[in-house]
Parts: C-alpha cells; structure tokens; sequence
C-alpha cells in the first residue's frame, strides 16, 4: 500500500497541538510513541491489551516508506514526510563513500562517530515540530532514553523544548505526568522501546512478544489514570512489523551484487544504488531473482508513485537507483555487511499493512 501521507505519523503533532485527524485539542497532551505497535497486531491481541481495547482509535494510519524507527520518528519531528526530511533508511546513503546507520549516527560499516562530519542540525535543518510548538509558547518535554540525549537522531528531529532522560516503565511514566500537571499549555512526547525489541528477537505475537504487550497495556493505563482533568493521552507507533521467513542474500548472491555500488536501507526495503550505466541491468536482475516476494522498481517509479511523499530535490541522490520493498515474509538480507540484523526473526520496513498501519488511540479524563 502506498502511504497516505495525509493520514500519517507526520501529520500527528500538528493534529493533537491544533486539532485534526478526529482529535480534539487539549491544554496539556502527551503522546506515547511505542515502538513496533502495529495496528494489525494490536488487533490481533486483545486480551493482551485490554485496556488499550477501550481507547478510541482515530485511526489507524500509514507511517511512511520505509517503515522503520528512524524514519517515522524524523516524520513525526519534524512534521514533513521522508522525502522532505530526508531520512530515507535505516542506512542512508549521504555521499558517494558515506552510508550512514541512522539511528546511531554512525558510519555503517566502521560504526565511526558523524555527528561532527554530518551534523545532525545540518543534514536535517527543517524546524521540528517541538521547537516551533515551544517559539509559540507551548511547554515541550520530550521523555526518551536518557542515552539518547545527544545522539545525532535525537538532534536532527527530536530537538527543541527540555529532554528528560528515563531508565524505566516508572519514570517514563512519572516523567509524562509530572510534565503534563505543568501550568499552561504542555506537549508532551515519551518514547518506549521494549515491545519492539521483543518482536525482533523473538517473533511478533511471540510470547515474550505478547507479555511485553501486557506491560505496554499497563504503562497506558497508569498514565492515563493519572491524567490532569484537562488534559490527553494519545498513544502510537512507528511501524508494525512481520515474521521474515523467505531471505535473499544481497552480500553474497552474485545476481543480486553485479552491478551494484553499495546498498542502504534494510531487509524488508532496500535501495539499491548502482554503477554508471548499470541501473536497467541491476533492475531488471533484482526483478528476476525477487520476483513476487518484492515490488521491485526503479528510483523514478517509486517517487511518481510517492512511496516517500512530496520529493525535496537535495534528497534525490540518497534514494537507491532501484528500490526494492520485500512482500509476504520475504526480506533482501546482507549477511556479511549486517550479521545481526539479517538474523532478527522480526522486521519491517516496506508498504504491507501490517508494516505501515498504527493506530492513534486516544484517553482522555
């Protein structure tokens, strides 16, 4: 599915500071971003979520393409699709001999710091959403992992009002509540990681999956029960994600490697970015080793068709001269370059429903 970038992680800042998407605008809101929560997983699960069951869902919408934590994060920051912010992978390409891995701001395949070669503030230097919430007056909090504090992904799209650093389910919660019981009007922003943690390691809908799910459930539920009487809680994620099953091995399948300058992206969508004059043999190679199991198309196709929305031209480069988005349980894995990665049972990424639909539940007192 395409994603519909009207209906999306970029649109929900905005919506809950001003109104919009079937949601009303309250003096203090906090929105509790939890990483892997999936609307069709969610669904899947009731009696693992019963209180998150009750909440009404102004949903579900589309995160963005690629599905992945660094890029829905950078879309709901910064309020701007990926084409416009610019982080279009978990690896991006950002130069010719530069791969970056975008979550820890680091080169890709020596893990050295960028964070002083590319600045996090310039290689992404639209406005947040938090920072322009908060030049209109607006308290911003954002309560996140208190590692993260000056990490690259946290400067480029997280950035503006005060960070608060959390060690666990309680102070993440304490931290939200004490923030939101602030006087004047308060934007709100928590960060749970666990449930997609679960989810790679050991399978969506796994047991450990499932009973992470519980304590999500609960996490809700304590804070919404601490709510202010003029205030919201809204809830979401940052992608759903599958089982892969099916693999194709990018580092080591001579098809998939002639032609090939370097790869960026991740196994459920990646791009491709080819030699001179290579990019029709590349694809149409990609084409016949993938077949059904991706759509599988070169860069142009998938821009006209906005799998990454409205375009900035400085971020054309980045998109891989081929573009291939796994289908089914199928992923392009590299086993040499991301071992670990290649080796996680969960994953996401592509333009499946159960990757690219969260739900927008919303608790109010």
């Amino acid at each position: 599915m395409t994603p519909d970038y009207g209906r999306s992680l970029s649109a929900v800042l905005s919506a809950l500071l001003d109104g919009g998407l079937g949601v009303e605008p309250a003096r203090a809101t906090a929105l509790l971003l939890v990483d892997g929560l999936g609307t069709n997983l969610l669904a899947a699960h009731p009696a693992d979520a019963p209180f998150l069951s009750t909440l009404a869902d102004a949903g579900p919408l589309t995160v963005g393409f690629p599905s992945s934590t660094a890029i829905s994060l950078a879309s709901l920051g910064t309020g701007l699709p990926p084409g416009g912010h610019g982080l279009l992978g978990t690896s991006v390409r950002l130069a010719d001999e530069v791969v970056m891995d975008a979550l820890r701001w680091t080169d890709h395949d020596g893990g050295a710091d960028l964070r002083e070669s590319f600045p996090p503030e310039e290689l992404q230097p639209a406005p947040t959403v938090f920072e322009q919430a908060e030049a209109a007056g607006v308290g911003v909090t954002v309560v996140t992992q208190r590692q993260f504090r000056k990490s690259g992904l946290t400067r480029a799209v997280l950035r503006g009002g005060r960070f608060v650093g959390q060690h666990a389910i309680g102070d993440l919660a304490a931290h939200v509540v004490t923030a939101m019981a602030e006087p004047g009007r308060q934007l709100v922003y928590g960060y749970h990681a666990d449930l997609d943690a679960m989810g790679h390691v050991y399978g969506p809908g796994s047991l450990p999956w499932r009973l992470q799910l519980r304590q999500v459930d609960r996490l809700v539920e304590t804070i919404a029960g601490l709510l202010p009487p003029d205030a919201l809680l809204a809830v979401t994620g940052d992608h759903g994600m599958v089982a892969m099953g099916r693999t194709y091995d990018a580092d080591t399948d001579p098809a998939l490697l002639a032609g090939v300058a370097t790869y960026s992206g991740e196994p459920r969508a990646r791009h491709v970015h080819t030699l001179p004059g290579a990019a029709a043999d590349v694809l149409a190679a990609w084409q016949g080793v993938l077949g059904a199991d991706a759509w599988t198309v070169p860069r142009d196709q998938a821009v006209d068709e906005g799998w990454f929305g409205p375009l900035s031209a400085r971020f054309a480069p980045r998109i891989g001269d081929v573009v291939a988005a796994a289908r089914g349980t199928a992923g392009i894995v590299r086993s040499v370059s991301e071992p670990f990665l290649s080796g996680l049972i969960g994953q996401h990424g592509s333009l499946t429903p159960d990757e690219q639909l969260v739900p927008l539940l919303v608790a109010r007192r």
